[in-house]
């Protein structure tokens, strides 16, 4: 099947798609997350086979992290699929209600996007994650995953087809892509593609969206900060480091750049190096930094560089203002935290840092879409439109406005026969 038809096949499946209830969806999450258990074997051996392929072809260790889809990870995502199952249905909710005359209601709800498009990285966890928050919103789904994870997508693709027929699910919900051809074809589909959300490198993003009239929602570089500051609790400081470099450092959500205040840094830098030196953390710093303990010169490029990997760069910086004026240049509007015990001073680094998460005392890992409650995530916007951050399932709606009337002119209002009562009601359409 050609681009174009896989993309027709999606656009004639999501009108159908909006209209399927609560239950229906549900039940087919959760019989999802069984099936996919119960096939784990056939998935794993899928798995495996892009494993060994993709080491011959000289793949990256973070991205032959983020390829391996094991028990655990099937378990994991399974886990995620009943936890969507069990989030209210936000498809078809009253977001507004206004009486523009007797007779006359205006109400605006809550529907589908339609098609979407998603171009993602090697995590077969992420084919399901996407494709699941697509279906619970309504939404028909075109996804080309990274080549590395192609017979892994495969398998996981024909499973859910299958538990989609099963369960009445509109067909050609969900359709794969597997060449960068298709991707290139896919960005003039503007007739039948209603949104593309890349997932990928602030280059690769960019490419997108000079190449394409359909909306994107640009996920782009993690380069992640956190900023010690003069009032933070060391211990907890060093703790969060290391969780936000090192708990799972092939993600966007990993610490990419420490910042530290001078007057800390010559007791804090010594304990923070014997902690990432027994991580395996490679450390790069400023000039300060490398007068206070042994690292590699940084030089530019690492305060603009997504590491993925045990690197790590350091900076000391002398205020918080200056802190924020680092993270506001090179971070990429992703997630940056604080540690300090003074509130005055995280509030106004929350306030004037601009990105889509900030955190106080918590670490950069928690910028994800199941660990803020919205079942997972189709990945984290960095975009200042109508979804920011993590982009669950209020991410993939919007509205429409529907009028109920008894005929009603406009000309009965031009000629003051009839006048507006814009009085607001509470009732649901």
């Amino acid at each position: 099947m050609n681009i174009i038809d896989c993309a027709m096949k999606a656009k004639d499946a999501s009108v159908y798609l909006a209209t399927v209830d609560t239950n229906t969806k549900n039940a087919y999450l959760n019989t999802l997350a069984k099936t996919l258990i119960l096939h784990a074997d056939d998935i794993i051996l899928a798995n495996e086979e892009d494993m060994v392929r993709s080491k011959k072809e000289n793949i990256s260790a973070p991205l032959l992290k983020r390829l391996k889809f094991d028990k655990t990870k099937i378990a994991e995502s399974a886990k995620g699929l009943e936890s969507l199952a069990k989030l209210p249905e936000l498809v078809g909710i009253t977001q507004y209600a206004m009486e523009l005359d007797a007779g006359l209601e205006l109400y605006r709800v809550s529907c589908p996007i339609g098609v979407i498009g998603v171009i993602f990285e090697s995590r077969p966890d992420a084919l399901i994650q996407i494709s699941s928050l697509c279906l619970k919103s309504g939404n028909a789904v075109l996804l080309k995953g990274g080549r590395e994870a192609l017979k892994t997508n495969r398998i996981l693709t024909n499973i859910i087809t299958e538990v989609s027929a099963q369960c009445g699910i509109p067909e050609g919900w969900i359709q794969l892509l597997e060449t960068r051809e298709e991707v290139n074809d896919m960005l003039a589909l503007d007739e039948y593609i209603d949104l593309i959300i890349p997932r990928g490198s602030n280059q690769f993003v960019r490419y997108i969206m000079d190449n394409t009239r359909i909306p994107v929602l640009g996920h782009a570089d993690g380069i992640c900060h956190l900023y010690v500051d003069k009032d933070a609790d060391l211990g907890m400081a060093i703790a969060l480091t290391v969780d936000s470099k090192t708990q799972y450092v092939a993600v966007c959500n990993a610490l990419e750049t420490l910042l530290v205040h001078n007057s800390i840094a010559a007791q804090f830098l010594p304990a923070l190096k014997k902690t990432m030196d027994e991580k395996h953390v490679e450390l790069s710093g400023c000039e300060k930094t490398c007068q206070i303990i042994s690292a590699t010169p940084a030089n530019e490029e690492d305060w603009r560089t997504e590491y993925l990997d045990y690197k790590l760069s350091i900076k000391i910086v002398d205020s918080l203002e200056e802190a924020i004026k680092h993270i506001n240049t090179y971070g990429s509007g992703h997630t940056d935290a604080i540690v300090t015990h003074n509130r005055k001073s995280a509030m106004r680094f929350m306030e004037l840092v601009d990105s889509a998460n900030v955190f106080w005392n918590a670490s950069t890992r928690f910028s994800d879409g199941f660990r803020y409650g919205l079942g997972a995530e189709v990945g984290i916007s960095t975009n200042k439109i109508h979804a920011r951050g993590p982009v669950g399932l209020e991410g993939l709606l919007i509205y429409k406005y529907k009028l109920i009337g008894d005929g009603h002119t406009v000309a009965e209002y031009a000629d003051g026969r009839k006048k507006f009562t814009h009085r607001k009601l509470e009732k649901k359409f």
